[in-house]
C-alpha cells in the first residue's frame, strides 16, 4: 500500500493493520506529519501541529506493539483534536490569537477517553473564534479551506477537523456541535459527522454552559469509523449534568445490523427561514428515493421553526459571554453578540421557551423513526464571502444558511450528516438524518445501509 492510500485508509482498518504488524504507529504518524507539512499551508486545517509529541508517542507505542497483544481499539491510529478542547501541555486558543500562549494544564474528558482508546494526537485543528460561526476564518489565523475546492469554506466551527480528514491529514477527527458545527463541516467536506444525543458524551471536567445544546462528536470518512469513535467518546464521567447508558453491544455493532423497515419523513424547507437551494434539495430527494428502494416508508412533512429561532439564538449567543474573553479581544461579530447578551432572567426565559418548542419537535417522532433534512440550506460559501458585511448582516446570513441544524441541538436528539453526491463546482452534497432521542443506533444502522447502497469512500479531493 502506498503512503497516499495509507493516509486515506479508514481508521478501523489502520488499527487492524497495526495489530497485524503490517504498519507501525510510527510509520503512520510520519505519513500524516509529512502530509500536514506539505498541505496544511494551503488548507489552514491545523492551528497547532504536535509533531514532537506525536513522534514520541508513536515510538513508544511501536515498542509496546512488539511486547503485547492486549491493545485498546485504536492503538496507534492518528487523530486530531479541535482547538476548543484542552490538551495538557498544548496551546488552546479557542480561535483567538490573544490565547496563542494559553497552554492547557489538563485534558478535556473527551481527550482522556481518546487517549485511553490508544489514539495518537497529531495536533489541534482550526476553529472559528469560540466556535461561533459556520465558517473557519478567525482573525490572526489563516482561513481554513475546503480540500475539494480551495476557494470555498470547509464549514465551521469544526472546519479544520473536517478539512484535515477530507485531505488525508489525519485518520479521523474529534469535533463539537452547538448548532451544526459537526454536521456542517462534514457536509461541506464530504464526510460522516455525528451529533450525539444530549448526555451521550461528557463535558468533563467543566459543566455544560449552554443548557445542553452543544456536544462533542466524531468526524470520519465512514459510518463505521464514526460509530466506533462515538463508542470511545461515550460514557458518563462523575458529575456530568446529563447522562445516557452506553449502547449494547456498541454503536459499531449497529453498522452491521439491518435497520428494519423504518417510518421516515423528509422536508426541504424550514419556515419561516426558507427553502433549500437546488443542490441541497436534490440531495434530500435522491436520498428519499434510495430509502424507498430500500423498503422504508417515506412521507413528506414540514418543520416550522417560527417559535424556535429567537430563544435558540438567545441561548446560543451567550457562549460569547461565557468564554470570558474581553470584548476588545473579540472579532466584530462576537463583540456584537456579546453586546446582545441579556440578563439571567432573560436567559432562563429563553431556555424555557426553547425547551417548550423542543417538546413539539420531538413529538413529531411519535409517528416516525427518522427525519431527513438538508444539512444547510445552500452550498458552501467562498472563503471571505461575508467578510465585509456588518455583524447584523453576517448573523442573518448565518441563520439563513444553517437553519436545518439547530433543532436537533435544541431537542438534544442525535443527527448524522452523510455525503450523497457533488455539485457542479465539485463540492460535496450531503443530507442529515435526525433520530429519536437517544436513538443513535437506529441512525447508524440506517446510515450504514445507505453507505452500502451508494458507497462514497472511493472519492478523494484532487488536493489529497
Amino acid at each position: 500500500m502506498n503512503k497516499t492510500d495509507l493516509a486515506f485508509t479508514p481508521a478501523l482498518e489502520q488499527a487492524q493493520l497495526i495489530r497485524r504488524r503490517e504498519v507501525s504507529p510510527l510509520e503512520l504518524v510520519e505519513v500524516y506529519l509529512e502530509r500536514i507539512s506539505r498541505l496544511n499551508p494551503q488548507l489552514g486545517s491545523y492551528f497547532t501541529v504536535m509533531a514532537e509529541q506525536a513522534i514520541a508517542d508513536a515510538k513508544a507505542k511501536t515498542e509496546i506493539l512488539s511486547n503485547t497483544s492486549e491493545l485498546p481499539p485504536f492503538f496507534g491510529v492518528p487523530i486530531s483534536i479541535k482547538d476548543l478542547n484542552p490538551v495538557a501541555g498544548v496551546p488552546c486558543t479557542y480561535g483567538n490569537p490573544a490565547l496563542l500562549d494559553n497552554i492547557a494544564d489538563h485534558d478535556s474528558g473527551v481527550v482522556v477517553k481518546i487517549k485511553q482508546a490508544g489514539f495518537i494526537l497529531l495536533g489541534k485543528t482550526a476553529t472559528s473564534e469560540i466556535g461561533s460561526t459556520p465558517y473557519t476564518e478567525p482573525t490572526g489565523f489563516p482561513p481554513a479551506r475546503n480540500p475539494w475546492n480551495l476557494d470555498y469554506t470547509p464549514g465551521g466551527s469544526s472546519g479544520g477537523a473536517a478539512a484535515a480528514v477530507a485531505a488525508g491529514l489525519c485518520a479521523i477527527a474529534q469535533g463539537s456541535d452547538g448548532g451544526g458545527s459537526i454536521r456542517g463541516p462534514a457536509a461541506c467536506c464530504g464526510l460522516v459527522g455525528i451529533k450525539p444525543s444530549r448526555g451521550r458524551v461528557t463535558h468533563a471536567p467543566v459543566g455544560d454552559s449552554l443548557s445542553g445544546i452543544a456536544t462533542n462528536g466524531p468526524i470520519a470518512r465512514t459510518v463505521a469509523d464514526a460509530a466506533a469513535l462515538l463508542d470511545v467518546m461515550s460514557g458518563y464521567v462523575t458529575g456530568d449534568p446529563y447522562w445516557l447508558p452506553n449502547p449494547e453491544p456498541s454503536f459499531l455493532a449497529y453498522t452491521k445490523e439491518k435497520p428494519g423497515r423504518l417510518r421516515i419523513a423528509y422536508a426541504t424547507s424550514t419556515p419561516p427561514i426558507g427553502k433549500a437551494d437546488a443542490n441541497c434539495e436534490q440531495g434530500v430527494l435522491q436520498t428519499v428515493q434510495l430509502l424507498q428502494e430500500l423498503g422504508h416508508t417515506v412521507e413528506q412533512t414540514s418543520i416550522d421553526l417560527s417559535r424556535l429561532v429567537e430563544p435558540f439564538q438567545f441561548v446560543w449567543q451567550t457562549s460569547v459571554a461565557g468564554s470570558g474573553i474581553p470584548a476588545e479581544a473579540l472579532q466584530p461579530l462576537n463583540r456584537w453578540l456579546l453586546a446582545r447578551t441579556g440578563s439571567a432572567g432573560e436567559y432562563l426565559r429563553a431556555v424555557s421557551q426553547m425547551q417548550a418548542v423542543a417538546r413539539q419537535i420531538v413529538a413529531l417522532f411519535d409517528t416516525i423513526d427518522v427525519l431527513v433534512l438538508p444539512v444547510y440550506l445552500h452550498s458552501p460559501i467562498r472563503v471571505g464571502e461575508w467578510a465585509n458585511l456588518s455583524p447584523e448582516e453576517t448573523f442573518q446570513k448565518i441563520v439563513d444558511w444553517v437553519a436545518p441544524c439547530p433543532p436537533a441541538n435544541a431537542t438534544g436528539q442525535p443527527a448524522i450528516a452523510l455525503p450523497v453526491g457533488f455539485d457542479e463546482l465539485g463540492l460535496p452534497i450531503s443530507v442529515q438524518l435526525v433520530g429519536r432521542p437517544a436513538a443513535e443506533a437506529t441512525l447508524i444502522s440506517l446510515a450504514a445501509q445507505l453507505e452500502a447502497a451508494k458507497p462514497w469512500i472511493q472519492h478523494r479531493p484532487a488536493l489529497g
